[in-house]
């Protein structure tokens, strides 16, 4: 019988047993309050083993105690198979290690919290990979991927990742630690001859029940366990989720990459059809058969805008296969005889390995991009991942599609279609009165469809809390009693994950949806994709932990702080957690002034990368903001909130005397002390305020240019116009060039930029509404407005709208990047042939603007451009202020830094932020420029 015992009493027996770190306070219970699934269980203590030991120890107390043991490795869980009442084990901190590799025997010894992708780095130089690749292959780790069984894209080639196991170390919840080989075990004495005499009397039942075909992953895997398979325990362990076992380190099998791979994308009708082609494509022996709806394409096309999407066959569904092998043209003409041999609509053989790595990147982001419907509201897991016998997929889709029509549900298709397998979330009203018994009903429904084709309610994800209570309309009576007593001798106590499998929870306990009361009154911002409800913007975060990715290799953004530091907490995932916990009251109290979420904010950039990086389209910024704003209106702030918030307004003071102000920043203790009145921290400097502003110069120089060409209104922000009016002088130039006639709006705009970051979101707003008024009319006259500064672009562009509703749609609407705007004009740059550029984006340019027509302008002028990913780590006020220093560095460290080392000291360091160039003049002796600046250099005298 499961007890709790006094959280501060767990503590202090955890610590005493020898595991190094317990923590339970109420940010890190937050955090670990739930994983990617609906379910929300606040754990008593999350412990992070450094040491196997340490596992041992935890599992002991809890066993002597009584307390639920969960293990956890990258919380990627949909189905809810990684949260727990009691003690949370993250073997992802630190039990994160690949112990060896030997290539001649093609295995890896690793410990429980590798993650996949850092595995496949690892085996990469021998030209090996780890076989099973989740679409969240980039932070899902190898215990948790042993828990689920879990399969991914590529199982048709490689195998489920039962299948790819050689050997597995485990501690059984009876403490009795286990060597299993994979293949045979040999029944022996105590525990494994227990497990044998209950195989024994259970035959009949696994052999006509179990193991039926490849995707049935419902329940134990007995069917491992026949005379015929070896009694196989240690496969039978993987898809165990947790409840018989705790990983404790594995070796796994490793496969050879094939030399070639082809993509070939298949058009259809409709999804259903679809399904009714996959298993004709199995005949061509691809290594994957994914299928994908065009509703999911379409999301991403309104996010992202229609570049994000390369050219598709004509249809309304693909079939995305992957023909691969070490014979080029036999691959290319397996490939093209699929083409042309599964009744396609339209069809295009993807050779080009970055077009096809963007369309594979689709498919990757489904969990994310179905978050919202096709009707625009939440989507949920739950049903997320039944599968049915392949011959039978495109009937069952027909017949899933009915059901949800019946249920008034919506959702966009996608999944492993070669396999059976469909991923679906559902806007199911969770948050509406009733919406609780909808979700039982349907899932219940669909429990039934599914088992009626002979199909398994989970194909990879687990059955967790989801489906456990559902088994039973899955397997006979026999079956489920097989699985209680194969819980039994493992886990006497039911100490291991308790509420999944065996004795489940129901599935509508614990949700965590239906348990958040709305927040709509005196928000700041509008969420208008979320109803104006700060409480459905927080749960847009579903959990897929793609802000806990390596982004190493990539352009992406988020998050910048999880990678600095690693913690839970300092991911955009974890945030949303807290802020969750701090509407619903539970582990977090005290509202928005609650120290546990000021704790989780405080190393949030603001850089908005999760705006455009997260699948599910979450803006931790904006809630950043609205935190501060809620909890600071009419009361003191912190001194850089004064400083660094409301700098435009120093700044134009600055400017009345700015050699003045230069001399006295640089007299002997007068920086250091003005720097510690204004929450700065010490290692930083203040840049120098230029002798002249960008406004003093054009209009002394007005009578130098040209009075003809195409009226351009130029947004001049304090930073361009006080710091670095060379970029402004730059601008001009480049305009001129292309056939524009500048001019500039009136002196006191500004996008209050600093004023949104530090949530004075009161003022913010009055700022901002006197700058739109203004820039209306211009954008009304059809001028174009050009900004400089890419953070302030990206104000007049995303965050006006937000701020102030409609009335900053046509501002935002006529607000172009210099690349946007010459790259509509057709202007044709200077030739930059030959040069080679390193690039940063700023992140609000990334963010909201998107920096490919910037890539593609360059490259067009003849450029090599290697963009860096990331953040530079400034981020606007975040790094200047005290207590932000270290991270700020470790940020810029991660990619930056080491891109502009390995840049030739020729080499331009683009950076269009002021942010990006002050970091780079602090932290380097390299200096960034502006793209204007670049194309000026090169224009002819």
């Amino acid at each position: 019988m499961l007890r709790m015992i006094a959280t501060a009493s767990l503590a202090d027996r955890l610590r005493r047993s020898g595991a190094g770190e317990v923590l339970t306070d109420g940010t890190t219970r937050a955090a670990y309050s739930s994983d990617a699934s609906l379910y929300r269980v606040l754990p008593q203590a999350v412990v992070r083993p450094r040491h196997v030991h340490e596992v041992a120890a935890v599992l002991a107390v809890c066993r002597a105690e009584g307390v639920p043991l969960t293990s956890r490795g990258g919380g990627t869980s949909i189905a809810g198979n990684a949260v727990g009442a009691g003690v949370v084990v993250d073997f992802g901190r630190y039990l994160n290690r690949v112990v060896s590799i030997d290539a001649e025997a093609r295995t890896a010894v690793v410990e429980p919290g590798v993650v996949q992708a850092v595995l496949q780095r690892a085996a990469a130089p021998h030209g090996l990979r780890f076989g099973p690749d989740p679409s969240s292959y980039t932070r899902c780790t190898i215990g948790g991927m042993i828990g689920n069984n879990a399969c991914g894209n590529r199982a048709l080639g490689y195998g489920r990742t039962s299948d790819n196991i050689a050997e597995l170390h485990v501690i059984a919840g009876t403490g009795v630690p286990l060597r299993l080989t994979a293949g045979r075990t040999e029944p022996g004495a105590g525990l494994l001859a227990d497990l044998h005499r209950v195989t024994r009397g259970g035959l009949a039942t696994i052999r006509t029940e179990l193991g039926r075909f490849g995707r049935q992953v419902s329940g134990y895997a007995l069917d491992n366990l026949l005379p015929e398979k070896g009694f196989d325990v240690a496969r039978m362990l993987v898809g165990s989720e947790g409840t018989l076992a705790v990983v404790t380190g594995a070796t796994v099998r490793l496969v050879g990459d094939p030399a070639h791979r082809v993509l070939v994308a298949l058009g259809y009708p409709d999804i259903a059809t679809a399904g009714d082609a996959a298993p004709a494509v199995l005949a061509f022996a691809p290594t994957a058969c994914e299928g994908i709806d065009s509703r999911i394409v379409d999301v991403l096309r309104q996010r992202r805008g229609p570049g994000a999407v390369p050219p598709l066959p004509a249809g309304a569904a693909w079939l995305f296969v992957e023909i691969a092998g070490d014979d080029r043209a036999e691959v290319l003409d397996r490939a093209a005889r699929t083409a042309g041999s599964v009744g396609a609509l339209d069809s295009r053989v993807v050779t080009d390995a970055a077009q096809a790595a963007r369309l594979w990147r689709i498919r990757e982001d489904g969990a994310g991009l179905s978050a919202r419907s096709p009707a625009g509201l939440p989507a949920h897991a739950g049903w997320e991942d039944a599968a049915v016998p392949p011959h039978r997929l495109g009937a069952y889709l027909r017949d899933f599609d009915a059901l949800m029509r019946d249920f008034a549900v919506t959702g966009l298709p996608y999944g492993h279609f070669g396999d059976g397998c469909l991923h679906i979330r559902l806007d199911l009203p969770l948050d509406r009165p009733g919406g609780t018994a909808v979700f039982r009903e349907f899932l219940t429904a669909a429990a039934e469809l599914v088992a009626g084709y002979g199909g398994s309610l989970s194909g990879e994800h687990g059955d967790g809390r989801a489906r456990s209570a559902l088994l039973p309309m899955m397997y006979s009576p026999d079956a489920i009693r097989l699985f209680a007593a194969v819980k039994q001798v493992f886990d006497p106590g039911n100490v291991l994950n308790p509420g999944v499998l065996v004795d489940p929870r129901p599935v509508d306990a614990d949700l965590r949806v239906p348990a958040a009361p709305s927040v709509r009154r005196d928000l700041a911002f509008a969420y208008p994709e979320d109803d104006g409800d700060f409480t459905r913007a927080v749960h847009r975060c579903t959990g897929v932990g793609k802000c806990r990715a390596d982004n190493t290799g990539t352009s992406g953004v988020m998050c910048p702080s999880y990678l600095a530091t690693g913690e839970e907490k300092d991911s955009t995932r974890g945030r949303a957690r807290i802020l969750q916990e701090m509407v619903n009251g539970g582990a977090v109290t005290g509202g928005w002034r609650a120290a546990e979420v000021h704790e989780a904010l405080d190393l949030c950039l603001s850089c908005k990368g999760c705006r455009s990086d997260c699948p599910t389209g979450v803006d931790m910024a904006a809630y950043k903001s609205e935190v501060l704003y809620q909890t600071y209106r009419g009361r003191l702030r912190p001194a850089s909130h004064y400083s660094l918030g409301r700098l435009p307004r120093w700044a134009r003071l600055a400017a009345l005397a700015p050699r003045t102000v230069n001399a006295a920043m640089r007299i002997p203790g007068v920086s250091r002390a003005v720097l510690a009145a204004a929450g700065v921290d010490s290692r930083r400097g203040i840049p120098p305020f230029a002798p002249r502003t960008f406004r003093s110069w054009f209009a002394a120089t007005a009578s130098e240019r040209a009075a003809t060409g195409d009226p351009v209104l130029l947004f001049v922000d304090s930073f361009t116009d006080n710091f670095a009016p060379d970029v402004g002088r730059a601008t001009v130039r480049v305009l001129e060039a292309a056939g524009y006639r500048p001019r500039l709006g009136a002196a006191r705009q500004c996008c209050a930029l600093t004023w949104i970051t530090t949530g004075q979101l009161t003022a913010a707003r009055k700022i901002l509404g006197r700058t739109i008024e203004s820039l209306a009319r211009q954008a009304d006259s059809g001028i174009p407005i050009v900004g400089m500064e890419p953070s302030c672009v990206g104000v007049l562009r995303s965050d006006a709208v937000e701020l102030l509703g409609d009335s900053a749609a046509p501002v935002a609407a006529a607000t172009r990047t210099l690349a946007e705007l010459l790259t509509e004009r057709g202007w044709q740059p200077p030739s930059l042939t030959g040069m080679s550029i390193v690039a940063q984006p700023h992140c609000h340019h990334h963010a909201v603007m998107g920096w490919s027509t910037d890539e593609n302008f360059l490259r067009a002028a003849g450029a090599e451009v290697r963009r860096v990913g990331g953040c530079c780590g400034l981020a606007g006020n975040f790094g200047v202020e005290k207590g932000h220093y270290e991270v700020s560095v470790a940020v810029a460290g991660s990619r930056l830094l080491p891109a502009v080392a390995a840049a030739g000291p020729e080499d331009p360091i683009l950076a269009d932020g002021f942010s990006c160039r002050t970091q780079l003049a602090d932290l380097t002796d390299r200096r960034g420029v502006h793209l204007a600046q670049l194309l000026a250099d090169r224009l002819a005298p």
